[in-house]
């Protein structure tokens, strides 16, 4: 028994929204939360974690990571996955989707194998949940750091054998020759995502509208912008009710282009990623993503030609950021990280919140988005 006392806790409210709990402590019982109860009804035999005001929220989920702690999702590596699992768990994640690049196929499967591996033999850190396809099906004209050569057409016959895997991919709908992959997709659970995309606001609107698209990779990046007469796939993402991923690391968005994003949703609907790579956690230097050479300064990571790469962003930090930016309630932060994600993999049942009967995946941190302790499935993995 795992009892955790003194925290603000971010807990759902009647309704599902999160809000603030101060009072009681947080039973978790084995790998499971078995609930609140008062501080005097504690077991004596429990462990108990004195969380001295800190935030106590559900673990945090990242559905859009390529790598961290020098290793990558294209090693192909089980210990390249548990390395980048160790790293999560420390800046709070508890469950994450390792994700591909545009890479050559093979290369694309030898990764996706290495992820079912892991998943059937979990490692220590942050849980692998799937994987995330960035490409190969997205669009030359916006590749943004994917290798060209490497974009082909969309096939279902190429994903078929990884579906039990892959839990999201992204594509851009003006490439596809119709919808039926999106549907064989949609049959098989896996959600498809809009990104890497030439398309305009009426082409996008449509995929959202009619062929049940409802999430876009990195809002901004890699995609048609917004104008007043070409509302661009920006402008269809802020004018739908679909997730939107966004990167908030002040580089691939403005702080103006973050709070523009929470007010055109309302609050809902955003699920912040990090999109890192290899270099995340390991400073300045040359670094590598797909192959190609990265150059890391400070938050910034660029491919030779200056174009941005992914970034150097830890989940905590992403946290911090985009709380600062838009001057939201926390507890609407952390269901961007939780709660929202948790909701699309169709995974909210078993994780995403403080609730009986859910994983107990926890995190512990401060006003300054520090992660003192991660508990994941009921035991304490990371502590400062």
């Amino acid at each position: 028994m795992l009892a955790i006392k003194n925290g603000r806790f971010i807990v759902p409210d009647e309704n599902g929204d999160f809000v603030f709990r101060t009072e009681g402590v947080l039973l978790c019982d084995g790998e499971r939360i078995k609930g609140f109860a008062e501080e005097k009804d504690i077991p004596a035999d429990a462990e108990v974690l004195d969380a001295q005001g800190n935030y106590v929220a559900p673990g945090f989920l990242n559905v859009h990571i390529h790598g961290c702690a020098g290793s990558d999702t294209m090693d192909a590596d089980i210990d390249a996955l548990e390395r980048m699992a160790k790293l999560q768990a420390q800046t709070g994640v508890t469950g994450f989707l390792p994700t591909t690049m545009t890479c050559k196929w093979h290369e694309v499967e030898e990764a996706l194998l290495a992820v079912k591996e892991t998943m059937q033999c979990p490692l220590a850190g942050a849980r692998i949940l799937g994987a995330h396809m960035e490409g190969p099906f997205i669009s030359p004209q916006k590749k943004g750091a994917q290798a060209e050569e490497n974009i082909r057409k969309a096939d279902y016959k190429l994903v078929k054998p990884w579906a039990d895997v892959v839990k999201i991919i992204t594509l851009a709908p003006e490439e596809l020759t119709d919808y039926t992959f999106v549907d064989e997709c949609h049959a098989a659970g896996i959600t498809v995502s809009i990104g890497h995309t030439a398309a305009d606001y009426e082409e996008t609107l449509q995929a959202v509208k009619e062929h049940g698209i409802h999430h876009f990779t990195h809002v901004y990046n890699a995609m048609t912008g917004f104008s007043h007469r070409s509302p661009g796939v920006v402008g269809a993402a802020f004018d739908t009710d679909a997730n939107c991923e966004i990167i908030a690391d002040n580089v691939h968005s403005h702080p103006a282009a973050q709070r523009l994003l929470y007010h055109a949703k309302g609050g809902k609907n955003i699920v912040l990623i990090t999109d890192s790579l290899r270099a995340c956690g390991l400073g300045d230097g040359p670094s590598e993503l797909g192959g190609q050479e990265v150059f890391v300064k400070g938050e910034l990571a660029t491919l030779k030609d200056g174009t941005i790469a992914g970034s150097v962003a830890t989940m905590n930090r992403c946290v911090k950021i985009f709380w600062e930016n838009t001057g939201a309630e926390l507890p609407q932060i952390i269901e961007m990280v939780t709660k929202t994600p948790a909701q699309e993999l169709a995974l909210y049942e078993d994780m995403g919140s403080l609730e009986s009967g859910k994983r107990a995946d926890i995190v512990i941190f401060d006003e300054e988005v520090r992660i003192h302790k991660t508990v994941i499935g009921g035991k304490v993995y990371y502590h400062d």
